[in-house]
């Protein structure tokens, strides 16, 4: 794997290797305890969070044990460069699935929760360790903190228990950590966002909200052609070059308001048979839809738009993780959270997300 300026990077063997050394121990760990007994201390529950209530306040509770689905939401705002509050979507979208969305998906005619088993264990607690570097440079040791460390052990013991882990968040920065850790088992990554996330660093910290695809495939988690990037229309040269020598895949907003058509044929084809992990960006949307996530830019996908590519994706597909990101909240205006709600709603209900 090359750097930005194409030179052979020393030692990523090495720190791969330590990585993933990481994760078994962690796996190790996980196996000596129920699922639930390790993730109970690490969370805060749904009651207790700003929200006050679970996704989608379920009218039938369904226990842990009896979950396909597991909820969980990081409040996290450390590293966000422009708008701030990401650290309320996990509260925005769980007040706004409980309170003002129908669980049943009008469009589907199906009620999302027949099949999809829904948990939520609540907000994960954010370490002090975490909200101390705010303000202060952090490089790839960021990584290795209290807070990669839980979303690893989250994200492991949930699809080990064969549970869909489905997280709330939260700045971008968190998808690395839930990605690199089901990497091992070769996902199709589909990326919606209006921005590439590729920056080798950004306003001199390695790890943030901009530069997490970059460390995936630098690290060595993902080879770049397994990256399906949706709805891009803001980059830098780097980050295009990057993008181009790892060979990504890219439909930027042009591509799909231009021709859709190419898009659902190459979703369809490509992710037949294929395990996935959806990471979605809500700026994605075009600015008019999101009043309140930090970076909005022109020129985005509609609702109508990103439905179709959602269906488009193959009902052969398995879905092993998925992440909803970016959404703020700001003056009690709900409508990005109620965007985001009924873009998950939509999600759990295709066939690729509960396999039988």
């Amino acid at each position: 794997m090359f750097n930005w300026k194409g030179e052979k990077r020393e030692g990523t063997v090495k720190r791969v290797w330590l990585r993933k050394t990481l994760i078994i121990s962690i796996y190790d760990n996980i196996q000596m305890k129920s699922c639930f007994d390790l993730l109970e201390d690490k969370f805060i529950i749904p009651e207790k969070t700003r929200a006050k209530c679970s996704f989608g306040d379920i009218p039938e509770k369904v226990s842990f044990d009896k979950s396909n689905i597991v909820v969980y939401g990081i409040p996290l705002d450390i590293t966000t460069s422009f708008g701030k509050g990401t650290n309320r979507g996990p509260e925005a979208i769980r007040l706004t699935s409980a309170n003002l969305i129908e669980n049943f998906v009008f469009d589907e005619n199906i009620d999302v929760f027949h099949n999809a088993k829904i948990y939520d264990l609540g907000d994960i607690k954010i370490p002090n360790s975490a909200k101390q570097k705010k303000n202060k440079s952090t490089d790839s040791g960021f990584i290795f903190s209290d807070l990669g460390i839980s979303i690893t052990q989250a994200t492991l013991a949930l699809y080990r228990n064969l549970k869909l882990p489905l997280v709330l968040g939260g700045e971008h920065t968190i998808s690395y950590y839930s990605i690199k850790t089901l990497a091992q088992e070769n996902p199709i990554i589909i990326h919606f966002d209006a921005h590439r996330d590729m920056k080798p660093q950004y306003q001199g910290k390695a790890m943030s909200h901009a530069t997490p695809f970059y460390h995936l495939l630098n690290d060595s988690y993902i080879p770049g052609n397994n990256l399906i990037q949706i709805g891009i229309r803001q980059a830098d040269l780097c980050e295009n070059k990057i993008a181009e020598e790892n060979k990504v895949i890219t439909f930027d907003a042009w591509n799909i308001h231009r021709r859709i058509d190419d898009v659902l044929e190459y979703l369809t084809r490509r992710t037949k048979d294929k395990k996935i992990y959806i990471t979605f960006d809500i700026d994605v949307y075009d600015i008019a839809y999101v009043p309140c996530t930090g970076t909005p830019e022109p020129f985005g996908l509609n609702p109508f738009e990103i439905v179709q590519i959602i269906k488009s994706i193959s009902k052969s597909a398995k879905l092993i993780g998925l992440d909803l990101v970016e959404v703020g909240l700001k003056n009690n205006d709900y409508r990005e959270a109620a965007l985001a709600a009924h873009t998950l709603l939509r999600i759990l209900c295709r066939e690729y997300v509960i396999r039988k």
